[in-house]
């Protein structure tokens, strides 16, 4: 099982937050047992829209040597999840204290929770994978970016070797992002917003598969946050359990539950 929504809904689920998890899955074989597999995790997908006529979408994975992965992906069902779904279900979407999404939906569907959250005054968090450009329209209503190397570049039209990672991430906070966070991979993460700016090295692990490790970081820190714990506290839990997730092989296998999270942090020795 897999797909970036997913995987982060999960992981917010896994990591204690409370969560509805919205995507779209076709009628066949991979949409019943994604839906069933959601169920035996106690993962509300109630919300979900299931299509007749469209497969559910599938990624095919590559793991090399030293852990990194590459992904194709087919989109399928996804495609179907629409902004007119997105208005059916707006009650609900309402309820919600963090809306987290990302980009394996239509680009117009993002706009328009985006739309919906900024107008009701809910909190956007927003993963830009896969990466893309986007319009300076959807950046000032993201109330939390969260992207990768490759995905800051691509939104901001710098390269980050040019500009060093402070510079990528001040580019995207001119932008009209509130609070941008650069996620570096074995070099911890960047948060920065207009009043606070925090660096946290990552922890020290052999990884074996990185393919769930940023959806685990962003549903951890989801749940994190609607805990009400600081920004530190919410980045060192997510850099733990991105850490704990790629000495694991698979996607949704690999994400850890806060059980396990919390005795990691209690057992590594770190400067935090």
């Amino acid at each position: 099982m897999g797909g970036k929504g997913a995987n982060q809904a999960l992981a917010a689920h896994r990591l204690g937050g409370e969560v509805k998890f919205v995507s779209s899955l076709g009628k066949d074989s991979n949409g019943l047992n994604a839906m069933e597999y959601y169920k035996k995790e106690g993962l509300d997908a109630t919300l979900s829209l299931i299509v007749d006529e469209t497969p559910s979408g599938v990624a095919m994975i590559w793991v090399d040597r030293k852990g990194e992965n590459s992904i194709v992906i087919i989109a399928g069902a996804n495609e179907k999840l629409s902004p007119e779904y997105i208005h059916q279900i707006e009650k609900e979407i309402l309820k919600a204290d963090l809306i987290v999404l990302q980009m394996e939906i239509p680009y117009e569907t993002v706009k328009t929770v985006c739309d919906i959250a900024h107008e009701n005054g809910k909190q956007v968090l927003l993963n830009v994978a896969p990466a893309r450009k986007l319009d300076q329209g959807i950046i000032q209503k993201i109330d939390i970016l969260v992207v990768n190397e490759t995905e800051a570049e691509t939104i901001s039209g710098e390269i980050m070797e040019h500009i060093g990672e402070e510079g990528i991430v001040d580019k995207l906070l001119a932008l009209g992002a509130k609070t941008v966070i650069l996620t570096l991979g074995k070099q911890g993460c960047i948060l920065k917003n207009d009043q606070l700016y925090l660096r946290v090295p990552a922890f020290s692990v052999k990884a074996v598969d990185t393919t769930a490790a940023g959806d685990t970081f962003c549903g951890a820190l989801a749940a994190e946050l609607s805990k009400g714990h600081n920004w530190n506290e919410c980045l060192v839990f997510a850099s733990a359990a991105a850490a704990i997730c790629v000495t694991r092989m698979g996607a949704q296998p690999s994400v850890p539950t806060e059980t396990e999270v919390r005795n990691f942090l209690e057992k590594k020795s770190t400067n935090y």
